[in-house]
């Protein structure tokens, strides 16, 4: 009783914490409104974890699918609605060049640059998103801890030697997502550190099975905006995360973003909207 009274109290003054500092959907829709009328581009990091049958709790896919160290035709990479092949398809978005990258425990990722409609104008955006090894769950799951805090701030060197483009993301990006397996239902949450207080607004989504149940505490602890999780289990394929950024960046409510979102999600699934957008949620 007395461990179930103090984490509540911890709870609580995290939750109060992040109102102190501001961090809610208005104050990262404020950031991305100075940023864009500054000339900066709009930037989402993604961190995704490969599916696997082996080391991951998962009810086992085809094989192809669930080898966690083949991201080419990976669930949540390379197959048909994978991060990686439904941006490569979306016209929206077109992909430009990044170096390679250094982690080893990062088996793929790429970049792609579209524009959005805000605030009258055309916006340049940006997303990155690294495919994590299957097996490396945990660590894609601290690393996405990570960058909700804040931190790191990295810089990437984006596109070709005539269109070269340098945009600051990792902790500075504007929305940062997992995409996966739920690991939390497997493994007790990584060391989650402090977040960085001075770290500007950003708002934060997880496409995973029951996310507000595991994440929610977590992301609030780290200051960051909740913009989009999950009420019960789910494909977390690319549509939704797509939508959900296209309307974010386009400078849509909380509310509206959920509901493109699960209205996207429903129309994939074929499932019914009211349905769908339950089982989203959003921190106003």
């Amino acid at each position: 009783m007395i461990r179930r009274m103090l984490s509540s109290f911890i709870l609580i003054i995290a939750a109060c914490s992040a109102a102190a500092n501001g961090v809610s959907g208005d104050s990262v829709q404020e950031r991305m409104s100075k940023d864009s009328a500054n000339g900066k581009p709009l930037i989402a990091h993604i961190v995704v974890a490969l599916c696997d049958n082996k080391y991951q709790g998962i009810v086992p896919v085809p094989a192809h699918l669930g080898d966690g160290d083949d991201p080419k035709s990976n669930l949540y990479w390379g197959a048909l609605y994978g991060v990686k092949t439904h941006f490569s398809r979306h016209d929206d978005w077109t992909r430009v060049a990044i170096s390679a990258p250094t982690n080893s425990a990062v088996l793929d990722w790429v970049a792609f640059h579209s524009t959005v409609e805000r605030d009258g104008k055309s916006i340049d955006a940006y997303l990155i998103a690294e495919a994590w090894q299957g097996r490396e769950i945990r660590a894609a799951t601290a690393r996405f801890l990570q960058l909700v805090g804040g931190e790191p701030e990295e810089t990437y060197v984006l596109g070709d030697a005539v269109n070269e483009t340098t945009v600051a993301a990792g902790g500075s990006a504007h929305l940062i997502a997992y995409v996966g397996h739920n690991g939390l239902m497997d493994f007790s949450s990584p060391a989650v550190s402090e977040p960085q207080l001075e770290a500007s607004p950003r708002s934060s989504v997880v496409l995973a099975c029951r996310s507000s149940d595991y994440f929610a505490d977590l992301l609030s602890f780290k200051q960051s905006h909740s913009l989009l999780t999950t009420n019960g289990l789910m494909a977390p394929e690319a549509y939704t995360l797509e939508a959900a950024i296209s309307a974010w960046f386009s400078g849509e409510s909380p509310r509206m973003t959920r509901y493109r979102a699960a209205d996207t999600y429903a129309e994939y699934q074929k499932a019914n909207p009211n349905w769908s957008r339950r089982l989203f949620a959003t921190d106003e």
